[in-house]
């Protein structure tokens, strides 16, 4: 009989080890880290921080995954999130990624990455309950 239970580090690593060795039993590897972080935030004059971008470059793919964005709300509208979004596409391109994505709430900035060259691929509806979720798409 099977069982299932919560797993621990190592059996999250080991997980984790097994897809990458299955992947690369399918794709050419790039790299033996297939993910690096590219994170960064924009600080007023002050250095008071007003906003940041977090994202995770995934090498096997050659793709951006753009996990957050936020800008303080009295700086939004200003440009900052186009200026820290053109920062982390820049450094994807210069590391061969050709795609960058994401998703947002109906409620967050599905006009914003419009605005800044993404593209709706899919829809959640109702997830959560009442709002819509959006998978967006760049090609860089």
């Amino acid at each position: 009989m099977y069982s299932i239970k919560e797993s621990s580090k190592d059996e999250e690593d080991l997980v984790w080890s097994g897809i990458i060795e299955y992947n690369s039993s399918k794709l050419p590897l790039k790299s033996e880290i297939p993910f690096t972080s590219i994170n960064r935030v924009m600080s007023d004059p002050s250095g008071q921080v007003i906003g940041g971008i977090n994202c995770e470059l995934n090498y096997y793919w050659n793709t951006l995954y753009i996990d957050m964005l936020w800008i303080k709300e009295k700086y939004r509208k200003s440009g900052h999130g186009s200026k820290l979004l053109n920062e982390v596409e820049i450094i994807a391109k210069e590391q061969g990624c050709y795609l960058a994505h994401l998703e947002t709430m109906d409620f967050q900035a599905k006009d914003f990455y419009t605005k800044n060259g993404y593209e709706v691929f899919g829809e959640l509806d109702n997830v959560p309950l009442g709002h819509k979720r959006y998978y967006m798409k760049k090609v860089l």
